[in-house]
């Protein structure tokens, strides 16, 4: 894979985790407003994730742990933030839980492409 492209798709599998956590959110309350309801629970997490894209720490290396906790702290504060302005609440136990799911999802898909990448480079040695 081209060394360029590893950006844009980071950016994608950022962006896929946060609207896999607002679909699992919403299906957990039985929420089913479609498309439009998905893209409403989603979007303070997306704007969160975009301010962390703009910060040159993500950029860097953004398949990294390093850059996982950048996007992470930014998806979270942002989105927790503007959920709050939005909502008029923010409780305790929904914090918590999103951002400890949201750390699996934008952690772990960056776990599994190092441990491949590794797996990978060992085989061509």
């Amino acid at each position: 894979m081209s060394p360029s492209r590893i950006p844009a798709l980071a950016f994608v599998a950022d962006l896929v985790a946060v609207v896999v956590f607002a679909a699992i959110g919403r299906a957990s309350h039985a929420e089913s407003d479609g498309l439009l309801g998905l893209a409403a629970t989603a979007a303070p997490f997306a704007a969160g994730l975009l301010v962390a894209w703009a910060t040159p720490w993500l950029r860097v290396r953004p398949a990294g742990l390093r850059a996982g906790g950048v996007a992470l702290a930014g998806t979270v504060v942002v989105g927790l933030a503007l959920r709050a302005v939005f909502l008029g609440r923010l409780p305790l136990s929904f914090a918590i839980v999103a951002t400890v799911s949201l750390a699996v999802l934008l952690l772990g898909w960056r776990g599994v492409a190092m441990l491949v990448s590794r797996r990978v480079a060992q085989r061509v040695r």
